[in-house]
C-alpha cells in the first residue's frame, strides 16, 4: 500500500454546513388544449430553442477531431444534427469505444424537483441506449451538474428533494454518480430590487463502454418497405403534459409531471433495447423527450429526402388514453424503434419477455407526410414544410454569427443537398483494400515528422494516416526544435496540424511562425529541411 489514507487524514474534521429552509408548494397553471389546434401546436413546439434544429451550433465546430469519432451529431442524407448520443472509438483499428449522452428537464423540475431529477436521468439513458454498451446498463456511469438558485425561500428544500430522488433512482437502477458539479448561485439580482431565478435542474451526463461502435443505432429512419415502428414505454406512468414543451409554448408549466413509476421496469426496458441493439434487430431508434412523440417521428424522417410514415395511435386509446394531444406531446420517457418486417416477430417476443409496455404504431409510406389516425380522427403533417419550421430558429441565430448572406444561403439550400456516397464496390474499408495484408510491424526507412505547437489537435489521426501510407512517424514538438534536440536531418516529410495552436487566439499562426523565425535552432532546422531535394 504505497498510499494508505483515511478520509479524515485528507479532510480532517471539516465543519458541517447547515442549511435551513421551508417547503413551499407552488401550483402552476394547467392550460386547456384544443385538439383542432394540433397543427399549430406542432409548429410552435418545433420552434422552441430546446426542440429546434441546432445546425447553427454544429456548423461552427470541429465534429471529428481525433479521427476516432464513430457517431457525431449530424445524421442522414441531409446531415442534420439529430444524434441521441456521441460515440468514439478507443483506437484506429478496433471496435471498442465510449458512448456519451446528456439529459435535463428544467420545466418539469419547476413543477416537481424530484420528478425533474428522475426525468433528467431517464433522458440521458434513453439517449444512450442505442449504443452497443458492453455490459448493458451496468456499463453506465453518470455525472450530475446541479444548477440551482439556492438561498431563495423554498429552493434549498427543492434541491434536497431533487438530490434525494436522483440518488434513490440511480441506486435503484444500479448505476453510480461518481462525479459532478454544483452551480448553486443561479440568481441574478438587479439594483431596483428585482431578481431572476434560473429553474432548478440537474444536467445528467451519461457515459459507458461500447463493445462495438459500428452497431450504434441511428435516429434516422431507414424507411425499408414494410418496416414497422413501435413505441416502447420506459416510464410506466400515464401520459402527462406537465413540464412539456407544449405547455411552454402556451406560456405554462403545469403541475401534472410524468415520472418513472418503477426503476426495475425502466431497467428491463433498457436491457431489452440493448439486446435488440446487440443482435442488430433495429433499423433506427430515437428517444421521446422534448417535444413528445410527434417531434420524435418527424425527426426520424427529417434527414431523409423521400417518403413518410402512416401512424395509428389506437393502441394508446385501447390502453386508456384517448386524448390525442397527450399522445402526441407528452414527454414520458420512451423510445420509438424501426424494425424490418422480417424481424417483427422476434422483436415483439423480446419485448414481451421483458414485461414492458409497447405499441405497434405504424409503417412507412411513399408520400412525403406523416398521417396520424386516432380513433375516428385523421391528421396529416407535411414533413418538408415542418422541417423548414424546425430549421428556421437555427437560421435566425446563424444570422448573428455568420451574417445574413451566408445564413440565408444555408437556409435556402440545406434540404437540397443530400449526401451521396461514391465508393468503389470493391472497397470495404479494410487494410487489405489499402494494399496492406496486416498492420505493418516493420520500419520502412522513410520518415515523417508531425510538428506540434501548444494546443494543436488533429496530430494523432494524421500520424496514423501517415503510418498506413508507409511512413515511420516521429512526434516533434516546437521545444524539440528550439532546444536543438531535433534537427529534421533524418526526416523526409513534415506536417503541421494547426487546429487550436496557441489556444487558437487571433494571430496564433503568427505566434507559431515566430517560434521558427526568432529561434536560431528551429529556423536553421527548417531552412536546411527545405534545401534538401528529398523532402516534402
Amino acid at each position: 500500500k504505497p498510499i494508505d489514507l483515511q478520509m479524515e487524514d485528507m479532510f480532517g474534521r471539516s465543519p458541517k454546513t447547515v442549511m435551513v429552509d421551508k417547503t413551499i408548494k407552488r401550483e402552476y397553471q394547467q392550460p386547456t388544449t384544443d385538439p383542432t389546434q394540433i397543427q399549430q401546436y406542432v409548429e410552435n413546439v418545433l420552434q422552441l430553442e430546446a426542440v429546434a434544429c441546432k445546425d447553427w451550433l454544429t456548423n461552427k465546430v470541429d465534429r471529428s477531431v481525433t479521427g476516432r469519432i464513430a457517431r457525431q451529431q449530424c445524421q442522414g442524407e441531409l446531415q442534420l444534427p439529430l444524434s441521441d448520443c456521441g460515440v468514439v472509438s478507443l483506437d484506429y483499428h478496433g471496435k471498442s469505444g465510449i458512448a456519451t449522452s446528456i439529459g435535463h428537464a428544467p420545466q418539469a423540475a419547476l413543477a416537481d424537483s424530484a420528478k425533474g431529477s428522475v426525468l433528467s436521468i431517464a433522458e440521458a439513458l434513453t439517449n444512450i441506449v442505442g449504443a452497443n454498451l458492453r455490459k448493458g446498463l451496468k456499463s453506465v456511469s453518470l455525472s450530475a451538474n446541479w444548477m440551482w438558485p439556492c438561498r431563495n425561500e423554498g429552493e434549498d428544500a427543492n434541491l434536497y428533494r431533487a438530490v434525494e430522488a436522483c440518488s434513490n433512482f440511480a441506486c435503484a437502477l444500479g448505476i453510480n454518480i461518481p462525479t459532478g458539479k454544483d452551480s448553486l448561485s443561479m440568481t441574478q439580482k438587479y439594483s431596483d430590487g428585482t431578481q431572476v431565478l434560473a429553474p432548478g435542474t440537474v444536467i445528467i451526463s451519461a457515459a459507458g463502454e461500447v463493445a462495438n461502435v459500428r452497431r450504434t443505432v441511428s435516429p434516422v429512419a431507414v424507411r425499408a418497405k414494410g418496416s414497422a415502428f413501435y413505441y416502447v414505454d420506459f416510464s410506466g406512468d400515464a401520459l402527462r403534459l406537465g413540464g412539456s414543451a407544449l405547455w411552454q409554448t402556451l406560456g405554462a408549466v403545469g403541475s401534472d409531471v410524468p415520472t418513472v413509476v418503477s426503476a426495475e421496469g425502466f431497467a428491463n426496458a433498457f436491457e431489452a433495447i440493448q439486446q435488440l441493439v446487440r443482435h442488430r434487430k433495429l433499423q433506427a431508434m430515437h428517444d421521446v423527450s422534448a417535444g413528445g412523440l410527434i417531434t420524435t417521428l418527424l425527426e426520424m424522417i427529417f434527414s431523409n429526402t423521400r417518403g413518410g410514415l402512416a401512424i395509428n395511435t389506437d393502441a394508446f386509446a385501447a390502453a386508456g388514453e384517448t386524448d390525442l394531444v397527450k399522445v402526441l406531446f407528452a414527454e414520458n420517457p420512451a423510445v420509438v424503434i424501426e424494425v424490418s418486417d422480417s424481424a417483427r416477430q422476434s422483436v415483439e417476443q423480446i419485448l414481451r419477455e421483458a414485461a414492458i409496455k409497447f405499441h405497434y404504431i405504424g409503417t412507412t409510406t411513399d408520400e412525403r407526410s406523416i398521417t396520424v389516425d386516432h380513433l375516428s380522427q385523421q391528421l396529416t403533417f407535411d414533413v418538408d414544410a415542418l422541417r423548414r419550421v424546425w430549421f428556421k430558429p437555427s437560421y435566425v441565430l446563424d444570422r448573428l454569427q455568420s451574417g445574413e448572406q451566408c445564413a440565408e444561403a444555408r437556409f435556402n439550400h440545406f434540404d437540397r443537398q443530400p449526401l451521396r456516397w461514391a465508393i468503389a464496390p470493391r472497397f470495404k474499408g479494410t487494410l487489405k483494400d489499402l494494399g496492406l495484408t496486416d498492420m505493418r510491424k516493420y520500419r520502412s526507412g522513410v520518415r515523417a515528422a508531425i510538428i506540434r505547437e501548444k494546443g494543436v489537435n488533429g496530430d494523432r489521426e494524421m500520424a496514423y494516416s501517415l503510418f498506413l501510407a508507409g511512413f515511420d512517424v516521429k512526434d516533434v514538438h516546437m521545444t524539440d526544435l528550439m532546444s536543438g534536440r531535433e534537427t529534421l536531418e533524418d526526416v523526409n516529410m513534415i506536417v503541421f496540424c494547426g487546429g487550436f495552436s496557441n489556444s487558437d487566439v487571433l494571430g496564433s499562426a503568427k505566434g507559431w511562425a515566430g517560434g521558427f523565425r526568432w529561434n536560431e535552432n528551429a529556423r536553421k532546422a527548417l531552412e536546411n529541411f527545405y534545401k534538401r531535394p528529398d523532402t516534402l
